[in-house]
């Protein structure tokens, strides 16, 4: 006849294999983990399966099978209790691996030592009746020395528990409250059982505690993805901006190289610009954070009057910004502006006339570049799309930053948006709107 208890037990053991099979599904799929770390949850949570399945296979054949299956009983019972054995070393072996100590540590050994006189007293159970026997009528019964098969996990917890206390400098709180989690649990699950024999609390209790630390685990891993991400974004930002055009810098020299024999006031002036131009640019690799749109328009008016002293009466540039008080991402205006010098310019062709003006309106503020030159496609926004002028006159092909990195910063900085549009008679505008 089922009794509570085991419909208690069935049920408890259904949640672990389920807790265990998520677990593993998780560490197969996840993305977000260091290749050791997902191959170590694999394994982990392939043992709790094998666990949780062999008790599960216990329970069924203790409570619904005839005493025909004792053999399949005992092969369970054996089985259940050295795949749970197996998983206080693996919390060793993470251990050590968070600190980056090798398996050759003196707690490694201790904690070996430990599970094979566990391994040993569970092969020498199976030909005794003093710690546990299944009978060949298909009964589970502990013998007056079962505690002794208890005796070891026990120490094998409290091991990893001082271990976890020597380290506990080197690693992060969310590490230690996992960690010491992942060993409280089923200890105090074990004790539970201990006190109310036939509840077998330990299993669910095992598998949570997995669960638990796989969890924070992967919380950390994320955040160390996005750290990382983050990071590499600024390194690119910071690339993309000392990517100048060698034919830019070597053109804006050799101008005023020659300016300084026929007209040396122009040259200077010519110095000024570039040299506002190169300050603004290493100046933005510092900046991570909103600047004033006025400093923004300086770069950008430096960089102008540098290509317009090589393409004198070519290019024509109108600005109609009297609101300037306001904030932007660097790096904003100027490689827009760069753009339309790219992509709409030919020295061959009729003079390119740009316009740069600002409208605030309630709750928002637009700048605005338009263009009457050949025009460029939303297509053509990339990471790749700006440079300085060539020295045959067109557009490098190597720039310090593209439109989709400006629209990615404006809407992460700031919240803004970025469009692009063709302009009637040929051109392009450019709209950026930024919220107050």
């Amino acid at each position: 006849m089922i009794s509570w208890i085991d419909i208690v037990d069935l049920s408890i053991v259904s949640m672990g294999f389920t807790v265990a099979l998520m677990g593993l599904f998780f560490a197969i799929h996840t993305r977000f983990m260091e290749f050791w770390l997902k191959r170590y949850f694999v394994i982990v949570f392939s043992v709790a399966i094998a666990y949780t399945l062999s008790d599960f296979t216990s329970q069924i054949s203790l409570v619904f099978l005839s005493e025909k299956f004792w053999i399949l009983s005992k092969i369970a019972v054996f089985c259940e209790s050295f795949f749970s054995s197996l998983l206080m070393p693996m919390l060793t072996v993470y251990m050590l691996h968070l600190v980056g100590d090798n398996l050759k540590s003196v707690i490694f050994y201790r904690i070996m030592g430990l599970w094979g006189f566990y391994f040993i007293t569970l092969v020498i159970t199976q030909f005794t009746d003093s710690i546990y026997t299944i009978s060949d009528k298909n009964i589970y019964s502990r013998g007056p020395f079962y505690p002794i098969l208890l005796v070891s996990p026990v120490l094998l917890m409290l091991t990893n528990i001082i271990y976890l206390n020597t380290i506990k400098d080197r690693i992060t709180r969310i590490d230690i409250i996992s960690l010491r989690l992942y060993i409280l649990i089923p200890l105090g699950a074990m004790i539970i059982q201990m006190f109310f024999y036939g509840i077998l609390v330990v299993v669910l209790g095992t598998s949570v505690a997995i669960m638990f630390m796989f969890i924070s685990i992967l919380h950390t891993q994320i955040e160390k993805n996005i750290d990382q991400a983050i990071k590499i974004s600024e390194q690119k930002l910071t690339i993309r901006m000392l990517q100048m055009s060698p034919h830019f810098i070597y053109n804006t020299l050799s101008n005023i190289y020659y300016l300084c024999d026929i007209d040396p006031g122009k040259a200077k002036t010519l110095v000024g610009d570039f040299t506002t131009y190169l300050r603004k640019n290493f100046y933005a690799i510092e900046k991570q954070e909103l600047i004033s749109f006025e400093e923004e328009l300086v770069h950008t008016k430096a960089f102008l009057a540098v290509v317009m002293a090589r393409y004198e009466g070519q290019i024509f540039v109108e600005y109609d910004t009297d609101y300037i008080s306001f904030q932007i991402p660097p790096l904003t205006l100027e490689p827009i502006v760069e753009n339309s010098v790219k992509h709409g310019f030919d020295p061959d062709a009729d003079a390119l006339h740009i316009i740069v003006r600002t409208e605030h309106q309630s709750g928002h503020t637009r700048i605005i570049v338009e263009d009457d030159g050949s025009g460029y496609s939303p297509d053509s926004i990339s990471d790749t799309a700006s440079g300085g002028i060539a020295s045959t006159g067109t557009v490098g092909r190597e720039g310090h930053i593209g439109l989709s990195n400006v629209r990615d910063r404006l809407k992460s900085m700031c919240g803004g948006e970025l469009m692009i549009s063709e302009r009637d008679g040929g051109g392009t505008i450019v709209t950026i709107t930024v919220p107050d």
